[in-house]
């Protein structure tokens, strides 16, 4: 049911005064505590400046020519602007990025290049879209990761092992078999031991002194450059990314902590997220994530993760870690955390804008069927998008597993939109240590 201005702002009016007078109404909606320093991993700063450079330079990628941060850059909140990336084979930053035509990509990165706010937090304990490593101390190493018992060892934490992937995607980072050492590695299935992928990786880092000696200085076990290898790479990077997106100062902590008011459409909006909508049932906890998976009917365009066996385009998500046919079409419910600044949204980045993804989001019919292509932000490039939302068969199959949605009218929206603004943290926009003027390997940083 839609509501007119005039009750809207009897709301806010009454939301506020109930708030400022005894509090209780706000206790009934279970709101999340803000966080502290007891829900993060401590970090080493010496470790995160060495991870900065880490981060930012290109020689982790197989043709030299791609970080992390060009598919995580503080411009664009920690991601690429982009609906579905384009890593190797790219020129540009963000949503002037375009394909290299001198060696144009094969196809794009097939999901959205996720946010990294907050990652240091001890309840991240499950990482990626689909969820494909984890947290779990019965495996060897206490991780579960697609490579299982063939996953080396000497991780820090989970964000560690995540940022062992990319580097070794032929379309994120890696390059296609014949252009590198490591792509050509990759091709033949060497990832581990010397010779492999990431020792490759990790032989071009060390060959550089002032990388050799930053890690003897930050790592005791480290007196040689022999001595390093990927996991110390990766963990490096981690402390960076835990040190400089960790993310607790946003007006909604400050105003949990009492330390500031909101404005009255956030806290409105914080009682319709916190209560009769739903959104928290899923968006739950101080970083207003469940870090469980859901399907939701979600708009899918771009190539889609099938198994090179497969024809189709569809997106099995959580199912292709699982294979439990409750979790086909189910992905991981995101962190809110700067999602103001997270655009585009959606596992494949099919809405560039918050307040018509939020919309369809919370829709009664699926989001297919009012979406227009126009709403996503894809580069040019020789590949057909929109596969999926041109079969019928692949349309139904998402949308059969989509879960009931609360709707919202437009004026509720609007304060929903107001209160997701509240959770923008300024340390967050540029970050603690900022992007470096120059890397020890002189190739050339995304900015």
């Amino acid at each position: 049911m839609s509501l007119s201005p005039q009750p809207v702002r009897r709301l806010i009016a009454l939301s506020c005064a109930v708030v400022s007078t005894a509090g209780a109404a706000w206790a009934e909606l279970a709101l999340p505590p803000a966080p502290t320093d007891a829900d993060y991993r401590e970090v080493d700063r010496a470790a995160a400046e060495l991870g900065q450079l880490l981060f930012y330079d290109p020689i982790l990628s197989g043709n030299r020519e791609v970080s992390c941060g060009t598919c995580h850059h503080p411009r664009f909140g920690t991601g690429d602007g982009l609906s579905l990336p384009l890593g190797d084979g790219g020129r540009g930053l963000g949503p002037d990025r375009v394909a290299d035509p001198e060696n144009p990509p094969e196809q794009r990165v097939p999901r959205n290049a996720q946010g990294l706010f907050n990652l240091g937090a001890h309840e991240f304990t499950v990482l990626f879209h689909d969820g494909r490593i984890e947290v779990d101390p019965a495996r060897p190493g206490g991780l579960r990761t697609p490579l299982d018992t063939d996953m080396v060892s000497g991780f820090d934490s989970l964000l560690s092992a995540q940022s062992m992937f990319p580097v070794l995607s032929p379309d994120e980072m890696a390059g296609h078999y014949a252009e590198n050492e490591i792509a050509a590695a990759v091709r033949m299935g060497r990832l581990t031991g010397p010779g492999g992928g990431w020792d490759l990786i990790a032989r071009r880092v060390a060959e550089i002194p002032a990388y050799a000696e930053a890690f003897a200085a930050v790592y005791d076990d480290i007196d040689t450059p022999d001595q390093i290898d990927f996991a110390d790479v990766s963990n490096a990077i981690a402390s960076f990314i835990e040190f400089e997106w960790r993310s607790d100062t946003a007006p909604f902590d400050l105003w949990r902590r009492g330390e500031a008011e909101l404005s009255p459409e956030a806290e409105a909006g914080a009682r319709i997220f916190y209560g009769w909508s739903g959104c928290s049932e899923c968006h739950a906890g101080p970083f207003q994530t469940d870090h469980g998976f859901h399907a939701t009917g979600e708009v899918q365009i771009g190539p889609g993760k099938a198994r090179r066996f497969e024809d189709h385009a569809r997106d099995p998500g959580r199912f292709g870690v699982t294979g439990h046919a409750e979790d086909l079409y189910a992905f991981r419910t995101p962190s809110l955390r700067n999602v103001a600044l997270t655009a585009p949204y959606g596992h494949a980045g099919a809405f560039a804008d918050l307040e018509a993804y939020v919309a369809a989001h919370s829709g009664t019919t699926p989001a297919f069927d009012s979406y227009e292509v126009v709403r996503a932000v894809l580069p040019d490039l020789p590949v057909d998008d929109l596969r999926l939302l041109a079969s019928t068969e692949d349309r139904a199959a998402v949308e059969a597993a989509r879960v009931d949605m609360r709707p919202l009218s437009g004026e509720e929206l609007r304060l929903i939109l107001a209160f997701l603004d509240s959770l923008t943290d300024p340390v967050s926009i540029t970050g603690r240590l900022g992007v470096p003027e120059s890397v020890p390997s002189g190739l050339a940083v995304p900015k």
